[in-house]
């Protein structure tokens, strides 16, 4: 019999004791208590951002983690009318901030605009302490939390004529699972940071490990580290630094030779993943590129337009916008569910068009590079429909599915988790490989010998080609950019080809190929290439293996004896 709840059952917790029992609610991922950091960190870079000292100190020693700013400090002991000093409430009230009203230090502009994120830091740690100084006042406050909660006060007389103010705490092993910090992530996000704050630095002492961020060129510095080992295309970057009351806007693009684009989107100096910004940007790019491409002839009357996806092809797009009114799905503020785009739409569109009419010649290239991305897209397309209009037969195993050739051998299982794929050079070897393989997780396709080139043969020819056409149905997942790894028929893909010049040259094609057409298929550890011995050697019932002439010598060099030698083709 079910239980039934009664009076008891229902609960009311205090922020405290509920943020220690649903610590996730707020900080996302548990593994490591980064999030602790940043939230104090949002802090420091707010007081920069409001015009409030220009460097940040942190340090993580074993457990301990610091946070050091020069920013205006706290009122020295402003006692509130519940008894409690202005500093302990901004770190033990939820919902208590200075950040609040539009009219007042920080615009309403603030990444820490919840009032949240300091006590976080409070409930979720075995101990808080935080010592505040005002310029010019005799006297600092430290207050000093355990397990969430309030235990002292102090008030100590302030030599230092600097404003600031200083946080130290050890997260609790209760809530993560890891009490210190992504360090590598956290690495990146002051690389970023500084590059957002131009004249902000900051400086890390990871265990006596000193590392200093700054950056004198903000986003043309962040640029200059996503492309610097890619072929950018325009020569002139697109820079737009725009602003309007509260409203601001920083943006950097440009485009490379790569397949995939890159985009980074900050708001308030805070990482987003989602949100009506991106959304809104990503139109204007389209359409002004529509509109410029079909006045200069490049795209013509008979022609669709492009899509986002077709412009979007090896774009690198950064932008931080600082914008009051600013609300998000959850604390973490990567999602942002209502951001006014009004104030920068115009502002980017006109900065786009001046841009594309300066680097014409260059901007050429982005056409071409659009307009054949819409090509492998529509060929792509027509792949997926053949595919899929093909009904299967009695067998219901990729081959019948695929109606393909006898060159093509399925094994039994078909779980793709458990699955190989096997290219093979020949129709000989496809049989010796058949022979030998394991028969219920390896599958075999026959190369009849070399296949065409991936860089010198059109999209719709290799569609066309039999072989190719043959490849990616099998692998399935797609192909060009719609290519999809996590779709495909086969946990590896394996190129088996002989250890000579035209096994070389086929292994060359077939890689060129799927980096070209398949890319995440590489990037994801999915090709791998089998090495087979040139020499099997077979002495008293023992079999050995020798990879290259070299090996050989050296085994006939240390061997003695009777003994037999297959000549492989490797």
């Amino acid at each position: 019999m079910s239980k039934l709840y009664d009076e008891n059952s229902i609960q009311s917790l205090s922020p405290l004791e509920f943020t220690r029992l649903r610590p996730g609610v707020y900080v996302g991922s548990t593994e490591y208590s980064t999030q602790l950091l940043l939230e104090i960190i949002a802090n420091a870079i707010d007081e920069y951002r409001a015009g409030h000292g220009n460097k940040i100190e942190v340090s993580i020693k074993d457990k301990i983690i610091s946070v050091r700013d020069y920013g205006q400090g706290f009122l020295v002991n402003a006692i509130r009318e519940d008894g409690k000093t202005v500093l302990e409430a901004s770190f033990s009230v939820l919902n208590t901030s200075g950040k609040y009203d539009e009219d007042g230090v920080y615009e309403g502009t603030a990444l820490g605009l919840n009032g949240i994120g300091s006590k976080l830091a409070t409930y979720l740690s075995h101990w808080l302490k935080v010592t505040s100084t005002r310029a010019g006042e005799k006297e600092s406050e430290t207050i000093v939390f355990e397990e969430g909660k309030f235990k002292s006060r102090s008030i100590e007389p302030s030599s230092i004529n600097e404003s600031g103010t200083l946080v130290v705490w050890e997260p609790s092993e209760d809530f993560f699972t890891n009490v210190g910090v992504d360090i590598e992530s956290i690495k990146k996000f002051f690389k970023v940071v500084v590059c957002l704050c131009p004249g902000l630095t900051i400086i890390l002492d990871n265990n006596g490990d000193i590392s200093t961020y700054v950056s004198d060129n903000g986003l043309k510095d962040m640029m200059d580290e996503i492309v610097k080992d890619q072929i950018e295309i325009p020569k002139n970057r697109l820079y737009i630094n725009f602003s309007q009351d509260k409203n601001k806007i920083d943006l950097a693009l440009t485009y490379t030779t790569r397949y995939s684009s890159t985009i980074i989107p900050y708001v308030n100096t805070g990482l987003t993943e989602q949100g009506p910004h991106i959304t809104q940007i990503k139109t204007i790019i389209t359409r002004e590129m529509n509109k410029f491409f079909r006045d200069k002839g490049w795209l013509k009357e008979k022609d669709s337009n492009l899509t986002g996806d077709d412009c979007q092809e090896g774009m690198c797009l950064i932008f931080n916008i600082t914008a009051p009114n600013v609300s998000y799905d959850a604390q973490t503020k990567t999602r942002i569910v209502k951001l006014d785009m009004k104030p920068f739409t115009s502002a980017i569109a006109e900065e786009l068009q001046y841009w594309l009419a300066a680097n014409e010649k260059d901007i050429k290239s982005i056409a071409d590079k659009a307009l054949n991305a819409r090509k492998a897209r529509e060929a792509a397309r027509k792949a997926r429909d053949a595919a899929r209009g093909v009904k299967a037969k009695k067998d219901n195993g990729l081959k019948a599915k695929m109606k393909l050739s006898d060159k093509f051998i399925d094994c039994t299982n078909k779980n793709p988790k458990d699955r190989n794929l096997l290219l093979v050079e020949g129709m000989s070897a496809g049989s010796a490989a058949v022979e030998a393989r394991n028969p219920k997780t390896d599958c075999i396709y026959m190369l009849r010998g070399k296949t065409i080139s991936p860089l010198k043969t059109s999209i719709e020819k290799i569609l066309a080609n039999q072989e190719m056409s043959d490849i990616i149905k099998v692998i399935g997942g797609g192909f060009g950019k719609d290519f999809n790894v996590n779709s495909i028929n086969f946990d590896k893909v394996v190129i088996t080809s002989d250890a000579d010049s035209d096994g070389a040259n086929i292994e060359l094609l077939l890689i060129t190929f799927f980096y070209t057409y398949m890319r995440p298929l590489v990037e994801n550890g999915k090709l791998y290439r089998a090495v087979t011995p040139l020499y099997i050697i077979r002495q008293k019932g023992k079999e050995y293996y020798c990879y290259t002439e070299t090996e050989m010598e050296e085994w006939k060099n240390t061997h003695t004896g009777n003994y037999d030698v297959l000549r492989a083709k490797g």
